[in-house]
């Protein structure tokens, strides 16, 4: 599977410590797996991603993940 992130995403993940990105890098080569939802009333079909306190959003097809943010749990969901 092909991963594409935004810039607004790469920017997210510069700015966090190194354990966490580790963390969200491992949940993001994951995918498909873990704790996947769809977000309700969000066109194009968007899901996110849960990895302890942040909240990956990402649009999914079958051969491609674009990864359009990846922010903390209370901040995540104000931007869509």
């Amino acid at each position: 599977m092909n991963i594409i992130y935004t810039k607004q995403a790469e920017k997210h993940i510069s700015k966090l410590d190194k354990p966490t990105k580790k963390r969200i890098k491992a949940g993001i080569e994951a995918i498909p797996s873990g704790d996947i939802k769809r977000l309700q009333g969000v066109i194009p079909i968007t899901f996110r991603l849960r990895v302890g306190d942040y909240r990956i959003i990402f649009e999914m097809t079958l051969e491609t993940v674009l990864i359009h943010a990846v922010l903390p749990r209370g901040k995540a969901y104000n931007r869509i």
